[in-house]
């Protein structure tokens, strides 16, 4: 098997956060009372969605009659309303009233390049001229996406295009279970791994257990278990205690990154993860749907050297189009799904009508060539540096209890800590709801300021940022510490 061991100067990491040093920080960030914005500074942030954003109030209102909440993704749910864009470009999205914002919900991490991307658009009318969007047989993209994808990711042997990152975690379960005949699953605690029924389990905070498990049977999460974030001993006391259980089919993390990013883990954690799961056979599955190409050409794995036995791709291997994941891995594991439908050895069930299409097959191939040729990981992970250096120095200067780090191109911010919150605190349930409303507060005066994040609490860097998004940006982060209240 060949090593996945890509020269770190092409990697968008330039160093690891200090996993000790932010834990204590955001300790503290919870302990402390929660610190609001200036009622008259709230008030103008707000006023700003009233006289500026008319045309999307109405169009949502007018939404509400046809979709649940008025819109269809969860990241669209902002305060205090959602905003209708009608054009993304580069490091900006405008809506529907003419108001430009710098975009660093990226959507949701995977336009590496950048938001409509020329060269990728031209691929996409070139396949759809020809082949139209889906065909249903072999198209030549299917080869082309899986074979650069094991060029800069050796450890996936095989792929398997899929059409969510949803889909993609539940078949590498499926998988997993199917190759090692077991049935556990270990994800870590507070992970997001999609919304499957078997994985809609401790999300956000660890040991929720089944808290935001509605409409899902016991029996689907029977057998999905969490360890604490970060904690090795957690991991292995899970391990022992399945031996005598049937045994655990995989662990599966994000090596590094988004939901699991909120609680840092030590650089070598995967490594030693890697060795309980060697000891204990169970498979290693790399949740990589975030990671994958934005932490660089080889994805935390090849920045980490930690082989996973399978990886989980996202909306990165069609280069932002929809309708795109996928799962990779060993040969011999990937052998395990069903190819085709035909007797004899057992096999997993896997489908997907709209799954390797001419039209995401090709974006994704372009965009990943695209991707290792500018170095588009490096230069975003630099200009995630220079952001969270000046977020870090606004926070010391208004001497605010927040906490800035960044994996990359991967920016935390915490004003709140909500998720950071713990199952043992006898207050959660109320604090829960008061440090969400925080975090809304604070992401609706960003977006007042001309910048958009993820949930008020995260930013995706891309290739397209540069010093005028950079300065925009901590202006903004200015106007708004400037305006807390600090007892």
């Amino acid at each position: 098997m060949k090593e996945n061991t890509g020269k770190l100067e092409h990697y968008a990491l330039s160093h690891w956060p200090d996993a000790d040093h932010v834990a204590s920080k955001m300790q503290k960030l919870v302990d402390a009372p929660l610190l609001h914005i200036k009622p008259e500074a709230m008030k103008r942030y707000l006023a700003y969605f009233d006289e500026k954003c008319a045309r999307s109030k109405q169009m949502i209102e007018e939404a509400k009659e046809y979709i649940p909440g008025g819109v269809q993704h969860n990241l669209a749910f902002n305060y205090p309303f959602p905003l209708a864009m009608e054009k993304a470009e580069g490091a900006y999205l405008y809506d529907v009233d003419g108001n430009r914002y710098v975009d660093y919900l990226q959507a949701g991490g995977p336009t590496m390049l950048g938001s409509n991307y020329p060269g990728i658009n031209e691929a996409a009318e070139k396949v759809l001229k020809e082949n139209g969007a889906v065909i249903g047989l072999f198209n030549e993209y299917e080869m082309k996406l899986a074979k650069i994808i094991h060029e800069n990711m050796p450890w996936v042997e095989r792929y398997r295009s899929l059409a969510s990152g949803t889909e993609s975690d539940m078949v590498a379960i499926r998988i997993a279970r199917t190759f090692t005949g077991k049935a556990n699953i270990v994800k870590e605690g507070g992970a997001y791994h999609g919304w499957s029924d078997q994985l809609v389990y401790s999300l956000h905070i660890p040991y929720t257990g089944r808290f935001e498990a509605h409409g899902i049977p016991k029996e689907c999460t029977a057998h999905t278990q969490e360890f604490y974030p970060g904690n090795i001993d957690s991991l292995r006391k899970i391990l022992e205690e399945n031996e005598n259980n049937g045994g655990t089919a995989a662990v599966l993390l994000e090596p590094f990154g988004p939901e699991c990013g909120t609680r840092v883990a030590h650089r070598d954690f995967c490594a030693k993860v890697r060795q309980l799961c060697d000891e204990f056979g169970a498979l290693l599955i790399f949740d990589e749907v975030v990671t994958a190409f934005r932490a660089g050409p080889g994805g935390a794995q090849g920045y980490l050297n930690v082989r996973p036995d399978l990886t989980v791709f996202g909306k990165i291997v069609s280069g932002g189009f929809p309708m795109a994941g996928g799962v990779g891995g060993r040969a011999d594991i990937m052998d395990s799904i069903a190819a085709g439908v035909a007797g004899g050895a057992a096999k997993a069930y896997v489908g997907g009508t709209l799954s390797a299409n001419p039209l995401t097959c090709a974006t994704g191939y372009y965009a990943i060539k695209e991707i290792v040729e500018k170095d588009a990981a490096k230069i975003a992970g630099e200009q995630g540096d220079k952001l969270t250096q000046g977020i870090q120095k606004l926070i010391d200067r208004y001497h605010l209890p927040f906490v800035a780090w960044n994996f990359g191109s991967i920016i935390h911010f915490e004003v709140s800590g909500v998720m950071y919150l713990s199952v043992q605190d006898p207050d959660i349930m109320k604090k829960l709801p008061e440090r969400y409303a925080n975090i809304k507060a604070f992401g609706a005066a960003m977006t007042a300021n001309g910048v958009i994040t993820l949930a008020g609490s995260r930013i995706y860097t891309s290739m397209a940022d540069n010093d005028e998004t950079l300065k925009a940006t901590l202006d903004a982060f200015d106007e708004v510490f400037s305006n807390i209240e600090v007892e």
